[in-house]
């Protein structure tokens, strides 16, 4: 049975891009590492905050493709060369996505105290009223080329 989605609305038209992204993320989330955190700092400003304990900037990797940031973790595992009496801090893969709105800029990124921060800001925009003109009569074909 095909689920319903809630961009399935004849007032919603070419947004099957957005819903595919969404889904991508709800798979993505279902796993709760690494915990994170997402912070309003201003009007135009946002942090995202991952809890990211053991690893190292190299370890690391962020991507935005479209409006989709994707952070990864991998650690290289140095377990043959310790020997653990209790192993409890997780060294594990693991991968983040979050759809940012349009026009969202992603900043810098840092480590901080076994914190990954990620900065972002969305750009003042120009407010634009467009006007359609209304003619009568058949449509015009547009011409091949």
């Amino acid at each position: 049975m095909p689920r319903l989605s809630p961009l399935n609305s004849p007032f919603l038209l070419g947004f099957d891009r957005l819903e595919r992204l969404l889904d991508s993320v709800a798979k993505s989330s279902s796993n709760g590492y690494p915990p994170y955190n997402i912070e309003h700092l201003g009007d135009r400003e946002m942090r995202i905050s991952l809890a990211v304990a053991g690893f190292s900037p190299e370890d690391l990797e962020i991507s935005l493709e479209d409006n989709q940031l994707t952070i990864q973790g991998r650690q290289s595992d140095d377990g043959e060369s310790r020997t653990y009496l209790h192993r409890g801090i997780a060294a594990r893969q693991f991968v983040r996505k979050f759809v940012l709105a349009e026009g969202m800029e992603v900043g810098e990124a840092y480590l901080d105290n076994g914190l990954l921060h990620v900065e972002l800001a969305r750009p003042a925009r120009d407010h634009r009223v467009r006007t359609i003109a209304v003619r009568s009569g058949p449509r015009k074909n547009k011409k091949k080329g």
